[in-house]
C-alpha cells in the first residue's frame, strides 16, 4: 500500500477546498418529495465526477436521473460506491438557525439540508479519491459510483434500473451511502436494513365538507371512517392484526444475537435524547430492546389529515381523510405481498372503500458479518477512530440495499461521517468537520486495502 503520509497530508491541507465543494452541492436544492432541483443537482454531481476524469453518464429513469460514473484503476478489482443526491424537505423552515440551502460554517460544523444525508458522504469520498490521485497519479482499483435522486422517496425506480444495468454495475464490493459514530464516538458497521412498505390510506364520504349540525347525526364522517379502519391494523399489544403478516419472517440467528449482545444498552441514551419515559411491550433495555428494535415489523401512523385544524373552532363534518402509514418489514417480508395482505384485510373488515396508495417500498437485506470485505472496512477504521468498529447486524431504518445484495451479489459495508446530533431529516442538519476528515481518511485506506488485501 502507498505510504499514507502523503495521502493524509493532502486530505488535511485540502480540507477547506473539499468543504467548499460540499457547500456548492448543498446550495443546490434537490428535494425528491417536491421534485425540486433534481435535474440540476444530477448535472452538478456529474460535473464533479467528470472533473476527476471519471467517465460519467446521467441516465434518465421514470423518476429522477441516475448518475453513473466509472474510472479504471491499476487492478481489475472494482469497488462500487452507492450515494444519493436527493434530500429531505427542509420544512419547518422557521426552525432553521440559518437558511437550509445556504451552507453555514460555525464552531467546527457545516449546516445545511443534505450536508450529512447524503451530500457530505459523497464529497468526502471524492476527497479521498483526490488524495490518492495526488499521491499515485492513478487509482489502485476500478471505482464506480451509482448516485440516485429518489432515495428519500423509497428509491421507486432504482431496483428496475439495477436489473437493467447489472453488467454496468458489476463489482466485487459496495460502500453504502451512510455511516458514522455513536454517542461514545465509536464507529459503527451497520450490515442490514429493514424493508418498508409505505402507503397512504384515504377515505372519502361526500363531495364536500358539511356543516356538522346538518350532517353530524345522519352523514358518514370520513375522519371516523378512516380511524376505525386504522384501528383494525394493530392491537394494544402492538401486534399487527393483518392475517398472514408474520408468516414469511425469518427469525434472527444466534450470530445476530451474539453481535447485538456485544453492543451497549441504548435505553438510557434513547430516553434522554428523545424524552420517552418507557418502551413498548414492557421492554426495559438490553439485548431484548435492541433485537425488538430491528428484527420485528412495525405499523406506524406517520401523519393524519382531515377536516379543520386551524386556530379556533369550525363545526364541520369532513368529507375526506387520509393517513400516511409506514410498515417496516422484517427479513423475509416483501412489500408486494404486504400490499395484497393489507387490501384483503381491509376488505374483510368492511373497509373496501378505503383507498390504498402505494408510496414506495423495498424488502429487507443484509450482508454476512464475516465477509472478508467487512473485515477490511472494520479493521481499517481502528487506527483513525482510535476505537474498534462495532458490528450491528441490522438497523431499524430502510434503504434500497436489497438489489445490491441479491441482484448484484455484493457485500455492502457502511461507513460515514454521521454522529448522533447530525439532525438528518430535521432542521439544522449538520456535519462535524473532524468526522468529515476521518471519513475521507477511512475511505482512502479502504480503497487501498480492497485493491491489495493483506494475506
Amino acid at each position: 500500500m502507498t505510504d499514507l503520509t502523503t495521502v493524509e497530508t493532502y486530505l488535511t491541507n485540502h480540507l477547506e477546498e473539499s468543504i467548499a465543494e460540499l457547500s456548492l452541492l448543498v446550495a443546490q436544492p434537490s428535494v425528491a418529495a417536491q421534485n425540486w432541483g433534481l435535474q440540476e443537482c444530477a448535472a452538478l454531481v456529474g460535473q464533479m465526477l467528470t472533473k476527476r476524469s471519471f467517465s460519467v453518464e446521467i441516465i434518465p429513469t421514470d423518476g429522477a436521473p441516475v448518475v453513473f460514473a466509472e474510472r479504471k484503476g491499476k487492478t481489475d478489482k472494482t469497488l462500487l460506491f452507492y450515494n444519493h443526491y436527493d434530500v429531505q424537505p427542509a420544512e419547518p423552515l422557521e426552525l432553521w438557525e440559518t437558511p437550509p440551502f445556504e451552507p453555514a460554517l460555525r464552531e467546527g460544523k457545516l449546516y445545511g439540508r443534505g450536508v450529512s444525508d447524503d451530500k457530505g458522504h459523497l464529497t468526502a469520498r471524492l476527497h479521498a479519491i483526490d488524495a490518492i490521485l495526488a499521491a499515485d497519479g492513478e487509482l489502485p482499483c476500478n471505482i464506480k459510483f451509482i448516485i440516485e435522486g429518489e432515495e428519500e422517496t423509497s428509491s421507486l425506480h432504482l431496483h428496475g434500473f439495477i436489473q437493467q444495468n447489472k453488467e454496468k454495475l458489476s463489482a466485487e464490493a459496495c460502500i453504502w451511502e451512510f455511516g458514522g459514530v455513536d454517542e461514545r464516538e465509536i464507529p459503527m458497521q451497520y450490515l442490514g436494513l429493514r424493508g418498508i412498505c409505505y402507503v397512504e390510506l384515504s377515505a372519502e364520504t361526500a363531495n364536500s365538507d358539511v356543516h356538522s349540525g346538518l350532517g353530524g347525526s345522519i352523514f358518514p364522517n370520513a375522519a371516523w371512517r378512516l380511524t376505525w379502519a386504522l384501528a383494525t391494523l394493530k392491537g394494544p399489544d402492538e401486534r399487527i392484526l393483518i392475517p398472514g403478516w408474520y408468516d414469511d419472517i425469518l427469525p434472527p440467528t444466534p450470530r445476530d444475537r451474539e453481535l447485538m449482545s456485544a453492543l451497549p444498552d441504548p435505553a438510557w441514551e434513547y430516553k434522554s435524547r428523545y424524552g420517552v419515559e418507557h418502551f413498548l411491550k414492557g421492554l426495559t433495555g438490553g439485548v431484548e430492546l435492541t433485537m425488538a428494535e430491528v428484527f420485528e415489523p412495525t405499523c406506524t401512523i406517520c401523519g393524519l389529515t382531515s377536516g379543520y385544524q386551524g386556530p379556533g373552532s369550525k363545526t364541520v363534518l369532513p368529507a375526506q381523510a387520509s393517513a400516511k402509514v409506514d410498515f417496516r418489514l422484517a427479513l423475509g417480508q416483501s412489500p408486494e405481498k404486504c400490499l395484497l395482505l393489507l387490501r384483503s384485510h381491509l376488505d374483510e373488515q368492511g373497509f373496501k372503500d378505503i383507498k390504498i396508495t402505494f408510496l414506495g417500498g423495498e424488502p429487507a437485506a443484509r450482508t454476512d458479518p464475516d465477509d472478508p470485505f467487512i473485515k477490511i472496512v472494520v479493521e481499517s477504521a481502528e487506527e483513525i477512530y482510535e476505537a474498534k468498529m462495532e458490528i450491528v447486524p441490522m438497523v431499524g431504518g430502510s434503504g434500497p440495499n436489497h438489489p445490491f445484495v441479491h441482484e448484484l451479489g455484493l457485500p455492502v459495508a457502511t461507513a460515514g461521517l454521521g454522529y448522533p446530533d447530525t439532525r438528518a431529516h430535521a432542521p439544522n442538519e449538520n456535519i462535524r468537520l473532524d468526522l468529515y476528515l476521518k471519513h475521507a481518511r477511512h475511505m482512502a485506506r479502504v480503497i487501498y486495502l480492497f485493491s491489495n488485501p493483506p494475506l
